[in-house]
């Protein structure tokens, strides 16, 4: 595990606190008996032996301040749901406490709130009373929670029939029309499309805007880097970080390396896939000293060194540029571009030149893979290697263009 240290938020003290977790843990019971027989059976003592006591988080504790917006981020399994209910005051603590205050609006399960057998409409006012507006006020934003849903054909119908995007479509206009100080939302707006999205994104903007508070659970990392001033990594129930969004980005991703790495130990591979690995990769370019910043339009080196001991004939050379996110700006294989390389046994280097490529400003992380002919990855070097580029002034983003604007006359 990479050594992490948890870091202060850069918090305001003139600033209220909405959420306040003082050493909060969280206990589940996991019985191990699977029908009432049996739990009739294994009354007592004996019971203990068919139950599992699981722990989804351990002393949590933070403040959330008013305006800020919170990812939690973790692997699977880590607590981030767990915490967020904790948070909305859906579950519990087994131990500590938790301080709220302000109108809370939570987006944490598909359909929760919704009654199954009434209509869309019928569960705008359920789920809005839930929420705490009153009668009235429903009234007065049931057509903006409709426009903002996009399914007014389906309005009258029951919800029951709604695919799982109209679900999140209804849910989340409601919950953004009741106004609240503090908005909750699980990883459901990535059952929306494209469109609902970018929509939502936009209203969450407008909340960021309108200084109201947001804690989200995502695994979408770009959203993290682009919408949060905060982000607090979870690892089986602990928190291992909590501070600035990109480097609560690097962390995880170490942790899914140091997760893979276990995994490749426990898993049993056949001798092709076991004994072929990347041993490492360097970046280099010309007229360019060694750990010095690129400039978009650079032209640069990736090489990468592989090894195999028993052999293998047919392989690939693959290649992935990400940007600080875990988003992928760059990719190929000598497959794609068509070069058949030689049998590997023991190792062998392959270059890859990229020609003037535009990166926009910002760092770059080289990740290398050794597979076969089938695509199979046979052994994966995430973040080989690094490069920065040069911040442009004139532009942002992971792509760099000379910008030029010109205005025309109506």
């Amino acid at each position: 595990m990479p050594n992490l240290q948890q870091e202060a938020s850069l918090a305001n003290p003139d600033t209220p606190v909405v959420v306040k977790l003082n050493d909060v843990s969280k206990r589940f019971v996991i019985r191990k008996d699977n029908s009432l027989k049996e739990r009739l059976v294994t009354l007592g003592r004996a019971g203990r032996r068919h139950r599992e006591e699981f722990w989804a988080l351990r002393n949590v504790s933070a403040d959330i301040q008013a305006g800020h917006t919170v990812a939690l981020i973790g692997h699977n399994g880590s607590g981030k749901s767990t915490l967020l209910k904790i948070i909305g005051g859906i579950i519990a603590p087994t131990s500590g406490t938790v301080e709220r205050r302000g109108r809370i609006a939570a987006l944490l399960e598909l359909g929760a709130g919704f009654h199954p057998d009434l209509t869309g409409r019928e569960n705008v006012y359920l789920n809005a009373s839930i929420l705490g507006l009153s009668r009235d006020e429903t009234d007065a934003r049931f057509d903006d929670i409709v426009a903002f849903s996009g399914i007014a054909d389906f309005i009258d119908t029951q919800v029951k029939f709604y695919s799982s995007g109209m679900y999140v479509r209804l849910a989340f206009a409601v919950a953004v029309h009741t106004e609240p100080d503090l908005l909750l939302v699980d990883e459901v707006l990535a059952v929306g499309d494209e469109a609902f999205q970018r929509k939502c994104l936009d209203k969450i903007k407008t909340f960021q805007t309108e200084g109201r508070t947001i804690v989200l659970v995502t695994h979408a990392l770009g959203q993290v880097a682009e919408l949060c001033d905060r982000a607090i990594l979870l690892n089986h129930g602990n928190v291992v970080y909590d501070g600035e969004p990109q480097k609560a980005i690097s962390a995880f991703r170490d942790l899914l390396e140091d997760q893979r790495q276990a995994d490749e130990v426990t898993q049993p591979r056949n001798d092709v896939m076991q004994n072929g690995k990347v041993l490492g990769a360097e970046v280099t370019w010309e007229g360019k000293e060694s750990g010095r910043e690129l400039v978009s339009g650079d032209s640069i080196e990736i090489t990468a060194t592989f090894e195999h001991t028993t052999g293998i004939d047919d392989w690939i050379c693959a290649i992935q540029i990400d940007n600080v996110s875990g988003q992928s700006v760059y990719g190929t294989t000598t497959r794609r571009v068509g070069m058949r390389l030689a049998p590997l046994k023991g190792e062998r280097t392959v270059t890859l030149t990229l020609k003037n490529p535009m990166f926009g400003g910002g760092k770059y992380f080289v990740n290398v893979s050794l597979m076969d002919y089938a695509g199979r990855h046979l052994h994966d070097f995430p973040q080989a290697c690094t490069f920065n580029v040069t911040t442009q002034e004139l532009a942002a983003g992971t792509l760099y263009a000379e910008p030029s604007f010109e205005e025309v006359d109506a």
